[in-house]
């Protein structure tokens, strides 16, 4: 029954033009959508950590059955952005931001050189899942989820978490459990069929309401702006229109939800685009996916909201939005350590090199053919699928990276 009643929005939606036909389609093939659903995953999403830094959270988060390697990750995302230079305004130090004295007592040499220090990773990580552990064993015998009362202890203390005989009544700590355990299901590698998103199709209407806008790089859309978007701009303010609050850099916004396969893709998935396959804090590029074998976009600087294929070789992976993740993401405004990729900054880059050059930058972007226009290779002059002339012009010229 529900999945008539998804095919029914997304028709209501989308009205009976191409894009409602390819959506249909997609949820068709997907079979019944009700069954399965994922379980807890042990492994990590397809480059959810950096590279360097996967195999130590792989290892150390299956330290003690309160900890996963995607509960590990969530943590060291949320402190640090996994940046192992991060250092708080609090003095917390390292990629898993311990303070001095609490690594004086709890740092562990995880590499086995002679040295513990905190601004290793090797050392740092091993660290944070032997701190976790051992709060865990603190407050084994309370009841209640075991992961969530370790958080808990971490956030609170585990007397407190012994004292109220589960996650205290701290705002403070009953928000940092919630985020946490909201970040996890991002880095999870999925352990079944993900469900569908109930958004997908009013996220969808609002991007197909936007083609043929121009592209601006830093546009969310303002009244200033003219309505003009970057490419996370325009994928934060279609789920914006449908209550889910997307953080403002594309690879923040990877981690608001879990990661279908591409062949499990359905529309409104965001779909993501990088130079480094391996670590999502290097995606440069975002759409939302209609089926078919395309996304909608905004792609780069001189070109205007349209349809573009998703099958080129810089395609990273995809995340189905959810509210529990997306409502977990740091803050606009959060610590520079979480945004190692910046629209904005690399806007005043841009800026920057286009009047060293003597070339106009328009919106905190280089014109169309300035040093701005950066190439995402082999979708530039990709044909568009036959028989729609809402295609027209799709691929046409390569996407910018935002």
């Amino acid at each position: 029954m529900r999945k008539f009643w998804l095919i029914g929005s997304l028709l209501a939606a989308l009205g009976t033009g191409f894009v409602a036909l390819l959506v249909v389609g997609v949820f068709v093939v997907a079979g019944d959508l009700t069954g399965g659903g994922a379980g807890r995953a042990t492994g990590l999403a397809k480059g959810s950590v950096p590279a360097a830094y996967q195999a130590l959270v792989q290892k150390w988060g299956n330290l003690c059955p309160a900890l996963t390697p995607a509960l590990l990750a969530s943590q060291l995302y949320q402190e640090s952005g996994f940046d192992p230079r991060a250092r708080s305004a609090a003095a917390a130090e390292g990629i898993a931001q311990f303070i001095p004295s609490t690594w004086a007592a709890h740092g562990v040499d995880g590499d086995k050189d002679g040295v513990r220090d905190v601004w290793n990773p090797a050392d740092a990580i091993p660290s944070a899942a032997s701190y976790d552990c051992e709060l865990a064993s603190y407050v084994k015998n309370v009841p209640g989820d075991r992961s969530a009362n370790m958080l808990a202890a971490y956030n609170a203390g585990p007397d407190a978490v012994i004292r109220y005989g589960g996650v205290p009544p701290y705002s403070e700590t009953r928000n940092y459990v919630k985020t946490i355990r909201g970040l996890e299901e991002s880095f999870s590698a999925p352990a079944g069929r993900l469900q569908p998103s109930e958004q997908a199709a009013a996220a969808i209407s609002y991007a197909q309401g936007k083609l043929g806008t121009p592209y601006l790089w830093g546009g969310t859309g303002t009244a200033a702006q003219r309505g003009r978007f970057d490419c996370s701009g325009l994928t934060q303010a279609a789920y914006e229109s449908v209550g889910i609050a997307l953080p403002r850099v594309a690879n923040d916004q990877y981690n608001a939800g879990p990661h279908p396969g591409r062949d499990e893709l359905l529309p409104g998935d965001l779909v993501f685009f990088s130079d480094d396959l391996a670590n999502s804090r290097a995606i440069r590029h975002v759409g939302i996916y209609v089926g078919g074998g395309y996304m909608i976009d905004a792609p780069r600087t001189g070109a205007v909201i349209r349809f573009d294929p998703i099958d080129t070789p810089d395609y990273f992976g995809a995340t189905r939005v959810t509210q529990a993740a997306a409502a977990a993401l740091p803050e606009p405004g959060a610590s520079e350590s979480l945004r190692p990729v910046d629209e904005d900054r690399e806007a005043e880059k841009a800026e920057k090199a286009a009047a060293a050059q003597g070339v106009e930058a328009v919106g905190g972007a280089a014109v169309a053919g300035g040093p701005a226009d950066v190439s995402r290779g082999p979708s530039a002059g990709a044909s568009p699928s036959p028989g729609s002339a809402l295609l027209a012009g799709a691929g046409a010229g390569a996407r910018r990276a935002d």
